[in-house]
């Protein structure tokens, strides 16, 4: 227990409270910002975001992922606020816990292994795309000293670390709004900061249940809500899980990890919060800061709230430039700049799903699209490439006027006409074998396709013979097949 306790909680704690730092310093604006968009409060984004990381440190299962408020999230609740206001996407956000739970208790996250590589390549370089984006707001319109600002907070991210000592100790991210937050203080500089994004919290968080009717109507309402923010958001969770694994090369229990967003998410929705998940960015930023453990989401979650109440007054004065900075080096950070390398090496399919991901989630700004449409064309792919793998050879015994057709491979929709043009119907022969021993027949699409094959053979005259099926081909061929029922096929020859 005391062992578990220290490897998951006590190995980093210096390295966990610096990262906590500068996730929690990064999470402010951002979580301001995603209010905005789902057109509530910012206390709601802030309160959320607090919540969600505190909780999720205790019950989650991947240590050392940030989960908050995030955008993905927020573009679902636009228009239930919108229509019926702040206390439905309360219930909605309750609602989403209890679904996630639920998803988490029956291994939804099993899901994930349908998921390939090259779509998680394309998501990961899409976000990367993204969070790129929402930063050309803030170097729009603006003075010379903005860019300046950002330049130099990018130049002690990268620089910093290569110090001596110093710069391994200390994370350049927090040097950097440090750093930048004090210039532009001491020269008086008059440019965006964090205090321009909205008003902070003044109070804890209270609890407080939605003031809805406990109707089925009400149920209606924030079903379908509720619903797509608990997809896209164990989506996202699952998809940082994965790359966080390959961050730290270590493992993560998605399943805990579902129900553990499905707990924090109701810790939210109780305390004034709307709905969240795993951010990818923010993750990042954590592990690069050199958070490991679960105390780093936990100090994440503490020193937000406590910036926002008590040192609120110097939080407000930090540049924007300072975290458009942090957030420049997340997005370049995220890109798989490799994937654009094996554009030449790797098969055309794997490319063209990847491209596609990041086309469809940057167009629609939506995760799940863009995972749906990459998972979509990886199966098309893969049941293509499958289906070419499927041959039918021959031979021919003339002293019994035999000719046996000897199947191998898969058949199933894609490759079952296929599979009908191997045989030859204009040959007269007394008798047909089909050799099945090294095939296996997956669909009804199949099935119908093998009794075409048989019933146009016995059309011609000649006898037909199956033989080596095995026995998960023979159950689906015995069930759906009509060729062996006379009655069916009196009834398929109107007769």
């Amino acid at each position: 227990m005391l062992n578990a306790l220290r490897t998951t909680w006590l190995s980093n704690v210096r390295g966990d409270l610096l990262a906590g730092i500068v996730v929690a310093l990064a999470l402010i604006p951002e979580a301001i910002a995603f209010s905005i968009i789902a057109g509530v409060d910012p206390r709601v984004g802030l309160y959320a975001s607090f919540c969600i990381a505190v909780v999720i440190a205790f019950v989650g299962g991947r240590p050392g992922m940030i989960s908050a408020a995030t955008g993905a999230m927020a573009l679902l609740m636009v228009s239930l606020v919108r229509e019926h206001g702040l206390e439905y996407l309360l219930a909605a956000t309750l609602l989403t816990g209890v679904l996630q739970i639920i998803a988490g208790q029956l291994r939804l996250a099993n899901l994930m292994r349908f998921v390939s590589r090259s779509v998680v390549t394309g998501f990961v370089n899409a976000l990367a795309i993204l969070i790129f984006l929402a930063q050309v707001p803030e170097l729009t319109d603006v003075t010379w000293h903005v860019y300046a600002m950002t330049a130099a907070g990018l130049g002690i991210i990268y620089l910093f670390p290569l110090l001596p000592k110093i710069g391994r100790t200390i994370p350049s991210p927090l040097v950097c709004i440090v750093t930048l937050t004090a210039a532009a203080m001491a020269m008086g500089l008059d440019i965006r900061t964090v205090g321009d994004m909205g008003e902070l919290p003044d109070t804890l968080p209270v609890f407080l249940w939605p003031d809805v009717p406990l109707t089925l109507e009400t149920l209606m309402i924030i079903l379908p809500y509720a619903v797509a923010l608990t997809v896209v958001g164990l989506l996202e969770s699952m998809m940082t899980a994965t790359i966080v694994d390959d961050l730290t090369d270590t493992t993560s229990d998605r399943h805990q990890e579902a129900r553990g967003q499905g707990i924090a998410n109701i810790g939210a929705g109780l305390l004034g919060g709307m709905a969240g998940c795993a951010m990818i960015g923010q993750s990042i930023i954590n592990i690069k800061s050199g958070g490991r453990t679960r105390l780093s989401s936990l100090a994440a979650g503490v020193f937000l709230l406590t910036m926002v109440l008590v040192v609120d007054d110097w939080l407000v004065r930090i540049p924007m430039a300072a975290l458009v900075a942090v957030m420049i080096m997340v997005s370049i950070g995220t890109f798989s700049w490799e994937s654009v390398r094996n554009l030449k090496e790797h098969p055309l399919s794997s490319n063209i799903v990847m491209v596609v991901t990041v086309i469809v989630v940057v167009a629609t700004h939506n995760l799940a699209y863009g995972v749906l449409a990459g998972v979509l064309l990886a199966a098309l792919f893969f049941a293509h490439k499958v289906g070419q793998f499927m041959v039918v050879r021959s031979s021919l015994d003339e002293a019994s006027d035999t000719r046996t057709y000897n199947v191998i491979g898969q058949v199933f929709f894609s490759s079952s006409e296929k599979f009908v043009d191997a045989f030859d119907f204009r040959e007269a022969v007394g008798k047909v074998v089909i050799d099945l021993s090294r095939a296996h027949f997956w669909d009804i699409t199949a099935v119908s396709a093998l009794d075409k094959v048989v019933l146009r053979f016995r059309r011609d005259g000649a006898d037909v013979e199956l033989i080596g099926l095995n026995e998960a081909s023979a159950t689906i061929v015995d069930r759906f097949a009509v060729h062996d029922k006379p009655e069916a096929v009196d009834q398929l020859m109107g007769r």
